[in-house]
């Protein structure tokens, strides 16, 4: 009797835990079987599926009564659980029961069965972490997976992908593995770089030529551009102006327009605007000022290398000298002051109006090509400073154009062209006049000046 009561008691327990494995599987896999809990990559076939162990108290609890339980008798038994996770459509669970020899068996059984219980609770969601043999894995209770309508409680490994797990969204398939893309790293300027002075230092003429022995014979474009910002600085004094023309600082600033790091090429602007301010240095700009707005007019538009080369062209057009080597460039001008935004505008006009107040310029001025758009600056929408400057523009050329004697030759002026837009088409005319009740009474006084000289 012995052995065959030891018999029974072994079939019972091998019943009672595939039932209980039938349990776990209609309570958890079962009824989303056909829905994926993972998608793998192709190359990620190796993948192996880890243990789920049991966590929190009532686990450990249940654990211990499932694997260590010992009972006073003629031999032991040892119960493991084990539910793989595998790749692929079908997810399965699997109960490996190992039994030994001995007494206690339907104890052990019941013990088997609430461990799968606290299992199958726990990938329900009212468990908080799963720790496996190779790795961590955290639940994410209440948010949608990938292919899973409404909420989800799938596991997701730490240090992988989690946040595009849970994020809601299918990006088709995604790897098992971490996958995490390093950061785009771009390219940041040293500041390590022990300069002997400070760019706000006003600097001696020997202080000056060691900045520009520097800027020489350095590649570094920090060290370009600590020094340019230096040597700007120190233009701005006209002692200084003087100093560096006189020591051949002129071609060593604007050797480096030519660069393609568009800040050096602002800052080279900058300091080459504040030197052009002296007469002397201006004759020495000169010969770069056809490049100069080449590389303005084809530079990224209302960008601060583009305003910096727009102020360098004003600070050179301010007398009538320089002002014939930028005739040629009169249509892209004009086509600048209607696609730029605001302060490109307001520097273009500053740029205009100083050809503007040179006769000998008019005729050339006014026969260019311009966009018939240009028309809307003389809209009330605009603020003060746009329609200052666009009125006074308007005036200046209506000026030229009578002192001139351009009037009587209408002829060879096309219907694109400036004259024919200011002075032909009335369309103007009747932009200004409606300006004449302004509510800025600064605009309200241009508007009435202009349209007495009509």
């Amino acid at each position: 009797m012995g052995r065959t009561r030891e018999a029974g008691c072994l079939a019972a327990g091998v019943v009672i835990g595939a039932g209980a494995c039938y349990c776990v599987y209609r309570l958890t896999w079962g009824r989303d079987e056909s829905e994926k809990i993972w998608d793998d990559h192709d190359d990620d076939d190796e993948e192996e599926s880890s243990d789920i162990a049991e966590t929190g108290k009532g686990a450990k609890a249940n654990a211990g009564a499932g694997a260590g339980a010992r009972l006073q008798g003629d031999s032991k038994a040892k119960a493991e659980v084990s539910v793989e996770l595998k790749s692929g459509p079908d997810v399965k669970a699997e109960a490996h029961l190992k039994a030994q020899s001995g007494g206690g068996l339907e104890a052990k059984a019941k013990a088997l069965f609430s461990t799968l219980k606290e299992q199958a609770s726990a990938k329900a969601g009212k468990g908080a972490r799963l720790g496996t043999i190779s790795g961590t894995r955290t639940l994410t209770p209440g948010l949608p997976c990938p292919g899973v309508r409404g909420g989800g409680c799938h596991p997701v490994r730490n240090g992988a992908r989690a946040g595009g797990r849970t994020s809601g969204k299918s990006k088709g398939r995604t790897r098992g593995k971490s996958t995490r893309t390093p950061a785009t790293s771009w390219p940041v300027r040293r500041g390590k770089f022990n300069f002997p002075y400070k760019i706000d230092d006003i600097l001696g003429a020997t202080d000056l030529q060691k900045v520009l022995n520097i800027l020489e014979r350095t590649n570094d474009p920090f060290i370009q551009e600590v020094a340019l910002v230096t040597l700007g600085n120190n233009a701005a004094y006209s002692f200084n102006q003087n100093a560096i023309r006189e020591l051949g600082g002129l071609p060593i600033i604007a050797k480096l327009i030519k660069t393609k790091d568009p800040i050096i090429r602002e800052k080279a602007y900058n300091a080459l605007n504040n030197l052009s301010v002296n007469a002397e240095n201006q004759g020495k700009i000169k010969t770069y000022i056809s490049q100069v707005c080449d590389d303005t007019m084809i530079c990224r538009l209302d960008s601060a290398v583009q305003m910096a080369g727009l102020r360098l062209l004003t600070n050179m057009t301010v007398t009538n000298h320089y002002q014939h080597l930028l005739s040629y460039s009169f249509p892209d001008f004009f086509a600048l002051l209607f696609l730029g935004n605001y302060f490109t505008k307001i520097q273009i006009m500053k740029l205009i109006i100083n050809f503007t107040e040179n006769p000998a310029m008019t005729r050339e001025l006014v026969s260019c090509k311009v966009p018939s758009e240009l028309i809307s600056l003389f809209n009330k929408e605009w603020d003060r400073e746009i329609l200052l400057n666009i009125l006074t523009l308007f005036e200046n050329i209506n000026d030229n154009i009578k002192n001139e004697g351009l009037a009587s030759s209408r002829k060879e002026f096309s219907r694109s062209s400036l004259f024919f837009l200011f002075k032909e088409s009335g369309v103007c005319v009747k932009k200004i006049k409606a300006l004449a009740n302004h509510s800025d009474l600064v605009v309200k006084v241009k508007v009435l000046k202009v349209l007495t000289k009509l």
